[in-house]
């Protein structure tokens, strides 16, 4: 089973080519962390499989109706902005809007298991607009958990958090994929991504240069040709490892 395909997914912006062929499935069971430097086509890849900019190619999202994608996809964008002052959580029952039984049982238990997963109940009368950066993009990310679809993806989803919050999403995520359904997210924290995904795709230049296992992506060949650092991999008492040595050595021999 299949829960995203992409093929020969191109994608070009102001006249640059930001996606150059991308051809990448997710299944069920996969914690996958896209990674790549800052423009690589991160964003832009999350956004064109979701249908939401125009690309070239063919993506199993983008061809569902838009009720079908939202009961396929949840999808935390990368901007946090919330508009209006309401609830913490009515904004996380939002979740449920793609799902025909609004308001029912089932709706309040997944609105309430995201509130939990996220540690919110404390905040769950306050209005969202008066929280912290932090506080908000935990409140997204419930969200996104609440509407119960068997793929997650997200695009920055642990930036600005704090490094307890951080770990806490990123063992979440790799629990939903224990449990059978699938995340896809954009991360720069490479030291968590190697830690908790099960698969990483890294980007440069809009093309797909590796895929595979951390210890088989995160190599010293791809870290110095696509981020310019000098790092190395081991492995933990808590799994794998990873070390920025240097970082201007290696950004001047590029």
């Amino acid at each position: 089973m299949t829960l995203l395909m992409l093929s020969d997914m191109c994608c070009t912006q102001d006249g640059r080519q930001v996606l150059d062929g991308i051809n990448l499935s997710i299944a069920p069971g996969e914690f996958v962390g896209l990674i790549g430097r800052n423009g690589a086509g991160k964003t832009t890849l999350l956004r064109a499989s979701l249908g939401l900019i125009p690309a070239q190619g063919w993506s199993s999202l983008a061809d569902m109706s838009v009720r079908e994608r939202a009961r396929a996809a949840a999808f935390m964008p990368q901007g946090r902005e919330i508009a209006w002052p309401m609830p913490v959580e009515s904004l996380v029952a939002l979740g449920r809007i793609a799902h025909p039984d609004a308001a029912s049982a089932s709706d309040r238990a997944a609105t309430e298991q995201a509130i939990a997963a996220l540690e919110l109940q404390g905040l769950r009368h306050r209005a969202a607009t008066s929280l912290s950066g932090g506080e908000q993009a935990r409140v997204l990310i419930a969200r996104a958990l609440a509407q119960d679809t068997p793929l997650l993806m997200a695009d920055e989803p642990i930036a600005g958090l704090d490094p307890a919050a951080q770990i806490s999403v990123m063992r979440l995520f790799a629990g939903l994929a224990a449990q059978g359904k699938a995340v896809l997210a954009s991360l720069h924290d490479l030291g968590l991504a190697a830690r908790h995904c099960t698969r990483l795709i890294l980007l440069d230049h809009g093309r797909i240069v590796a895929d595979g296992p951390p210890a088989k992506v995160l190599t010293a060949g791809h870290l110095a040709q696509s981020f310019g650092i000098t790092a190395q991999m081991s492995v933990g008492p808590e799994g794998m490892l990873f070390q920025v040595i240097d970082t201007a050595s290696s950004q001047g021999a590029n």
